[in-house]
């Protein structure tokens, strides 16, 4: 059968060329007789892994040398509990609500501290980012939170808040690698890879020096410390190994394609194609504010739930895969990241319009 487009929210698409390289070494990876998937982890063979993954993640990303990047399992949400057990010194955080992730990891540090809901976009839907320029930040806060793209509402952060001097913690689980970041304006960057980068299991964690203390709050599990895996190196445990080697192949995927900068241009001019078709289309509607507008997720409805699942049904019957949108928001939604080609959104928009023709 031939490969569908996967238009899914994550676990998601993964590039062609890093699917079929590793499908060659499933049997034996590099002559060592065995898959990455039954090494040890403590092997030299390994080690060679993980240590090539990071370097390449740090040349992508340009980290700084002063920020640890930590391979870790749990996925985005176990962060949503392991960020406040290591930061919350003042037991004060700040949460910007823009979506399902944020309030869950705002309701999450609720149970460790104070955690103050300064800005939400509740009120419409998570369909907008609200103004940060100028916002009520604690004077204690011992960070301020945000989930910078939401892949059930379509949204993104053009502009990161002001947070008047206090530490700045996003998850990016649905945007990571998607264009050029700077680090050094964040503590904590850290995202879920199963939707921009790698197989579902585990969560990429870039942490500045000074944020990986012993202080942490009473009670806190060993293996919820950021030192913990600092000081091991990503290896206190058994790391989630073959996950690491996918993402590492993602990393040099990346690189060959020209890295960052040119995966924006590419994912721009993706988007472009599905917004365009949705700005003009007298059936189909994009669902967030074009200012706000996501380059990963794209949401959009008909504004009649019957229709909705007709045009998802024989968007499936057609090759094109996972279309319905979450069920917290329902319609569909169009998740276009990295490793889906240009392809698959012109396919998608032909799909769309005689969709559009034959149910007029």
């Amino acid at each position: 059968m031939a490969r569908v487009y996967n238009f899914s929210a994550g676990p998601a698409v993964l590039p062609e060329e890093v699917l079929k390289e590793a499908a060659a070494e499933m049997l034996d990876y590099k002559g060592c007789g065995m898959s990455v998937m039954e090494m040890s982890h403590r092997s030299k063979v390994f080690e060679e892994i993980i240590h090539d993954a990071e370097k390449d993640l740090r040349e992508l990303m340009n980290i700084p040398d002063n920020y640890k990047v930590l391979f870790l399992q749990g996925g985005a949400s176990q962060q949503f509990a392991m960020i406040p057990m290591n930061l919350m010194k003042n037991g004060v955080a700040d949460y910007i609500i823009t979506g399902q992730w944020a309030k869950k990891a705002y309701q999450e540090a609720c149970i460790y501290g104070k955690a103050n809901a300064i800005a939400s976009s509740a009120d419409k839907t998570f369909s907008y980012i609200p103004d940060c320029s100028d916002l009520p930040i604690s004077e204690d806060a011992d960070y301020v939170y945000i989930c910078e793209n939401n892949t059930i509402y379509g949204t993104k952060f053009k502009t990161l808040p002001n947070t008047k001097g206090k530490t700045l913690v996003a998850d990016v689980s649905s945007c990571f690698l998607s264009e050029p970041v700077d680090v050094s304006k964040y503590g904590i960057i850290y995202g879920g890879v199963q939707k921009n980068i790698g197989p579902a299991g585990m969560v990429i964690v870039i942490i500045r020096e000074d944020l990986i203390t012993e202080d942490t709050l009473s009670g806190t599990p060993t293996m919820l410390k950021f030192k913990t895996h600092s000081d091991a190196e990503s290896l206190y445990n058994t790391p989630p190994a073959y996950g690491i080697y996918i993402c590492g192949k993602v990393f040099k995927w990346l690189k060959a394609m020209g890295g960052l900068e040119v995966m924006k241009q590419r994912n721009e001019e993706k988007a472009k194609i599905l917004y365009d078709f949705l700005d003009q289309s007298k059936m189909f509607k994009g669902t967030v504010v074009k200012e706000d507008r996501s380059l990963m997720n794209v949401p959009f409805v008909t504004g009649n739930e019957e229709l909705d699942a007709k045009f998802v049904k024989e968007a499936k019957a057609n090759g094109f895969e996972n279309l319905k949108g979450h069920r917290s928001v329902g319609g569909m939604r169009a998740s276009i990241y990295n490793a889906m080609p240009k392809q698959g959104v012109i396919d998608l928009v032909a799909f769309m319009k005689k969709f559009e023709e034959e149910n007029a």
